[in-house]
């Protein structure tokens, strides 16, 4: 462990070469990312199985609501990260350590509001995306759980994100290993022992990421040679303030405008009927788990392109983002396969065999999937392009990116296509709501793809105008304090 550890635990992105640095950084995230679907993967399962499909398909359908209201937590995580990534990398020590102050009080006034506010909007929100009646209450419920609990989980992505910016990916990994094994636990007590319904999985969610939030505040605290801690950081000042509202609102409102999409899209998914929407749930967890190793390239293109920004290194970054790509392209092709050869019994581990619509579901979010894997290659290529661009400082673009995509393409193709396609012959009404029956569901899949098309181009675009180059937030001489030497852990921790 302590030979991985100083491997992997902390990560000088501005030496060596790239591809290396990137899958070193990267390979922790995505043992992280296997453990965490592997948690949803087994939430999903031990709901359909032992609960049923309607409560599979609450989960599913309040998901896309809570998203659009963490994503406000993601903007302070992700302008924060890029901040800690670049004032580390330019070695301002003071600057580092003002800006995790400012990070981690942000978090707390943010998730106290949304604490507060989130539970009094999930109805009222889940009324106006048309959930059906038979799921409402448990998505409601699900959805409120959620948000009495935000704090565990925002400070347990934000300390994760810190730890990343300071270029340590490995203890992310253990304590995201920590709460996924734990999250698998405490939802098989609750779930199977305690037959708590539905709501096992949500507050087995908030235990399990609380936790884990816990071990990386433990381990931050651990890395006090390289910033300073105290009340008087945490004390948020103007200076940064002002610069993680510049560098994560953008990206906030970025991912805040795909959770609308998914909220306007999500209608029709729901006007098909309890069983679709549960199908619509499986092919979603199966599609994270595809896209959770491509976000892992993107979040490491992201941390190398602040810490080599940071250090005045600009062609470094254009050398890691091809070398980037390449290795993107070849998880995501990989993973592609896979779903192929072993979807089907992916589906099946979601669903009770003696369930009589089960041979539908399976069979509906196969070929679901299929229309998805090309898209997977396609959305892996815009992934490193923004991540690296973000990184450098340019949060605006990805954030018109986004807009554009959503907007313009993901939301009026989904409209138009699910009216303009015929219906498959494979489509059973049974299944389905009957007024419904003149519809294809296969279109919201082929609009998934269209908006992943049309991201790839604009970030190749944007990438390519090189404008990215001169959006740094500080540059290389400008510590105020130098950073002590990292290299170790022995000689880089403070109890």
């Amino acid at each position: 462990m302590e030979a991985l550890k100083r491997k992997f635990g902390k990560i000088d992105m501005t030496e060596g070469r790239p591809w290396r640095k990137l899958l070193m950084f990267a390979v922790p995230m995505l043992i992280g990312n296997i453990f965490q679907q592997f948690y949803n993967l087994a939430d999903a399962m031990m709901l359909g199985r032992f609960v049923g499909p309607n409560a599979l398909a609450a989960v599913g359908a309040s998901m896309p609501v809570f998203f659009l209201i963490i994503v406000l937590m993601a903007g302070v995580a992700v302008g924060g990260g890029v901040m800690v990534s670049q004032y580390f990398g330019a070695k301002a020590r003071e600057d580092l350590s003002r800006t995790i102050g400012t990070i981690i009080t942000c978090t707390a006034i943010v998730g106290v509001v949304l604490m507060v506010v989130g539970p009094l909007l999930s109805r009222p929100l889940m009324v106006a995306l048309n959930t059906p009646a038979e799921i409402l209450d448990d998505s409601v419920l699900y959805m409120n759980i959620l948000m009495w609990g935000i704090l565990s989980m925002a400070y347990f992505n934000i300390f994760s994100g810190i730890l990343r910016g300071l270029g340590d990916s490995f203890s992310p990994l253990i304590y995201l290993v920590i709460s996924s094994l734990l999250n698998v636990a405490l939802n098989f007590v609750f779930i199977v022992w305690l037959d708590w319904g539905m709501p096992a999985v949500a507050v087995g969610t908030v235990i399990a990421q609380g936790f884990s939030a816990f071990l990386c505040w433990r381990r931050l605290m651990k890395m006090r040679s390289v910033f300073d801690a105290g009340k008087k950081y945490l004390k948020p000042q103007k200076k940064y303030v002002k610069q993680v509202l510049k560098l994560g609102l953008p990206t906030g409102a970025s991912q805040a405008v795909i959770a609308v999409a998914v909220m306007l899209v999500q209608p029709l998914t729901n006007s098909f009927g309890a069983t679709f929407v549960a199908t619509m749930t499986i092919v979603m967890r199966i599609d994270a788990f595809i896209l959770m190793p491509i976000f892992s390239f993107g979040n490491a293109i992201t941390v190398f392109a602040g810490q080599n920004m940071g250090a005045g290194k600009k062609e470094r970054i254009s050398q890691g983002v091809k070398e980037g790509v390449i290795l993107s392209l070849l998880v995501s092709i990989a993973m592609g396969a896979a779903v192929l050869l072993f979807g089907e019994f992916f589906a099946r581990v979601f669903t009770d065999p003696a369930d009589p619509y089960t041979p539908y579901i399976v069979d509906m979010s196969q070929r679901m999937i299929r229309i998805l894997v090309p898209g997977f290659v396609i959305f892996s290529i815009c992934q490193v392009l923004w991540g690296a661009i973000r990184g450098a400082g340019d949060a605006m673009s990805p954030m018109w990116g986004s807009l554009i995509n959503t907007v313009v393409v993901r939301v009026p193709s989904a409209y138009l296509f699910i009216w303009l396609m015929a219906p498959p012959a494979w489509l059973n009404l049974a299944i389905i709501d009957p007024d419904a029956h003149h519809r294809n569901p296969e279109a919201l899949m082929w609009s998934l793809v269209t908006a992943w098309t049309t991201n790839t181009i604009l970030s190749i675009i944007v990438y390519r105008m090189g404008k990215w180059r001169n959006k740094g937030i500080v540059a290389a001489g400008d510590a105020d304090a130098p950073l002590t030497n990292t290299d170790s852990d022995a000689g880089g921790e403070k109890d």
